[in-house]
């Protein structure tokens, strides 16, 4: 089965309202990728993204959301709020907020379905730490935590997995080729087996973790790889359409 790539940049706790001039350089070139493109700016950012990618390609994406539509959750955004900004899709289980948030499996998993409910593609992280690698653990800790994270519902409308090894984010790190061949076929068999084979094999799955234009052709190559989740070489136009321009 054929699937299209994504490549969709996470730019984390960056981006002013300056920061709209790249999103214009994107614009720009949208239209020509040969691959699907999305932007997920801080939630700041996401009224304003998605009022000028309008009618483009290019999907604006959160990089959050509470599991409720509404409450008492200061400081919190629901996917609902993010869906009436302008949003079609949102970030869960980032290896970020699962460190400095102490998010689990089953939390990820209710953000998910949260994105869901407000009709949001929930990109659902996975990964291990490097010590997790080390102790030959990896294949492992990410089968149980996409079983955890995933919910049993999944399709390859709703629903993207990112593979990122925590230890390669931000890091200048990747894997070997031959890592992340590894892990994306055991991701697939995964998800063969907990959704069936229809969504198993149409869900598409991103590789995160240190994606730059000077190896992006390389992993984006690999096989089972279906794009990538991109962080700090999304907040440059330049680099984010680079790295598309590689497949």
């Amino acid at each position: 089965m054929a699937r299209r790539k994504l490549i969709a940049g996470n730019w984390k706790m960056n981006g002013l309202r300056a920061a709209v001039a790249e999103l214009d350089d994107v614009l720009d070139d949208a239209a020509g990728a040969a691959c699907d493109l999305m932007l997920c700016p801080p939630a700041t950012l996401v009224p304003v993204f998605a009022s000028r990618a309008a009618g483009s390609p290019l999907v604006i994406g959160g990089q959050d959301c509470h599991a409720r539509a509404t409450g008492a959750h200061t400081g919190d955004i629901a996917a609902e709020m993010l869906a009436d900004a302008g949003a079609k899709a949102v970030i869960v289980g980032h290896s970020e907020r699962r460190a400095d948030h102490g998010e689990n499996d089953a939390l990820v998993r209710e953000k998910a379905e949260a994105a869901w409910r407000a009709r949001l593609t929930a990109v659902i992280c996975v990964g291990e730490t490097e010590a997790e690698r080390d102790a030959g653990r990896a294949l492992e800790v990410v089968a149980r935590s996409l079983a955890g994270s995933t919910p049993d519902t999944a399709t390859a409308e709703t629903t993207v997995i990112a593979y990122e090894p925590v230890w390669a984010i931000g890091s200048g790190r990747t894997p070997t080729l031959d890592e992340i061949a590894e892990m994306h076929a055991h991701i697939r068999a995964a998800l063969r087996e907990h959704l069936g084979e229809i969504q198993g094999i149409g869900v598409r799955v991103l590789y995160g973790g240190s994606v730059k234009p000077d190896n992006a052709a390389e992993i984006l190559a690999v096989r089972g790889v279906d794009g990538a989740l991109v962080g700090g070489a999304s907040l440059k136009a330049r680099d984010f359409l680079a790295i598309a321009g590689a497949v």
